[in-house]
């Protein structure tokens, strides 16, 4: 683990003992920030898909709307070159705006962070998957 990583990881513990859709958000932007190339466009691919091209347009000023036509609406994969333009803040709006709709999709991304032997050095990637499964288990200990 690198030094920096445990310096940049923000303090998820809210009142409630749970993290905060902005905490989760900054996480999943800091996992994108360190990420390789191909998992940055997993990422992207899976929080897109609960969106619409109107919540894309509104979200950092269209770039993900923009990605999606330039990459073929709505099932071919992100272009690496489309990938590279997306910076942390834009990730952090995508996030948000994605756990107004869809939780579930957020959550999903602890699958995919856990089959990537590259992101388990990242402090900040660990922290997300905790996270996000104690977040899930959380709500299906309310719906019971």
């Amino acid at each position: 683990m690198n030094l920096n990583d445990t310096q940049k990881v923000p303090a998820v513990e809210a009142p409630g003992g749970q993290a905060s859709e902005s905490q989760i958000a900054q996480l999943v932007a800091q996992v994108y920030e360190t990420a390789p190339p191909e998992l940055r466009i997993s990422l992207l691919e899976q929080l897109l898909k609960p969106l619409g091209i109107l919540s894309l347009i509104a979200v950092a000023d269209g770039i993900f709307a923009k990605i999606r036509f330039s990459s073929g609406w709505p099932n071919m994969p992100i272009r690496f070159e489309d990938a590279q333009k997306v910076q942390a803040k834009d990730v952090m709006a995508l996030v948000e705006r994605v756990q107004q709709v869809s939780v579930n999709s957020v959550d999903s991304l602890t699958k995919l962070l856990s089959a990537s032997p590259v992101m388990a050095g990242s402090a900040a990637a660990v922290l997300l998957v905790a996270v996000l499964v104690q977040r899930a288990r959380t709500r299906r200990a309310d719906d019971d």
